[in-house]
């Protein structure tokens, strides 16, 4: 492994709406390029690379579901579907762009994805190709953050790398509240009893769990996604406590 690597494997978290544009619905092909082209740079540290990436850009079950129009559990497998159809842009464009990659799903949809297999998303990441996991958990009421959280505890990673449009945590909204500070470490403790919306409680519970580290950070600013895969202190890390 080149020694500008300091995770030997990592699982990186991506929502749906930053492969749209602000405020739009669907997949920007702008956003899109920008994604792959940062995944393969930080794959060119050496560090095995897997995606989980939400569907917001292509339907919010939620807000369906709360409008009594859909029951919750229908809703959410459509979220489900919607990060396929991110997950299928996504390993076209790597393929394209010549990032050997493998798209697994946890629902049955063989026509377009490999069903999520333990064993073989480890083979295919020893073989240096990135894995993207749609689908979820494959079960509803779960987010895509939970799915992050497992997936990344089942692959052995190093490291959960949350992607965001800001650069880190802050106190509060840095968007309304010029007072807002960014914090560089919090535990995962403070970050549970200061309500901070990093990643939903179960998945967070999760991490604390399995002493699985979360960095958060603004990946639209070019380089960043490797240079946190090099160690580089961007962003917020969340930890146990440990130093």
């Amino acid at each position: 492994m080149p020694e500008s690597s300091r995770y030997r494997k990592v699982l990186l978290k991506v929502s749906g709406e930053s492969l749209a544009q602000a405020g739009a619905l669907g997949i920007d092909a702008d956003a899109l390029n920008l994604l792959a082209h940062e995944i393969i740079a930080a794959t060119q540290t050496g560090t095995s690379i897997a995606v989980v990436i939400g569907g917001g850009n292509i339907i919010r079950g939620a807000a369906l579901s709360k409008a009594g129009l859909i029951p919750q559990a229908s809703a959410d497998y459509m979220g489900m579907l919607g990060t396929i159809i991110n997950g299928i842009a996504l390993k076209e464009t790597l393929d394209t762009l010549g990032q050997p990659t493998r798209l697994l799903s946890a629902l049955n949809i063989t026509s377009v994805a490999e069903p999520f297999i333990r064993g073989r998303a480890l083979r295919h990441m020893e073989k240096g190709r990135v894995i993207i996991l749609g689908g979820g958990t494959g079960n509803p009421f779960c987010t895509t953050d939970t799915a992050a959280a497992l997936r990344a505890t089942e692959l052995q990673c190093d490291i959960i790398l949350k992607a965001t449009k800001v650069d880190g945590v802050y106190t509060s909204d840095p968007k309304t509240d010029p007072k807002a500070k960014r914090y560089e470490r919090l535990t995962f403790d403070e970050a549970i009893a200061a309500q901070l919306k990093i990643m939903d409680l179960t998945a967070l519970s999760m991490c604390m769990e399995q002493r699985l580290p979360i960095v958060v950070f603004d990946f639209k600013v070019r380089g960043n996604i490797k240079a946190v895969v090099e160690g580089r202190p961007i962003g917020t890390m969340i930890t146990c406590g440990e130093k």
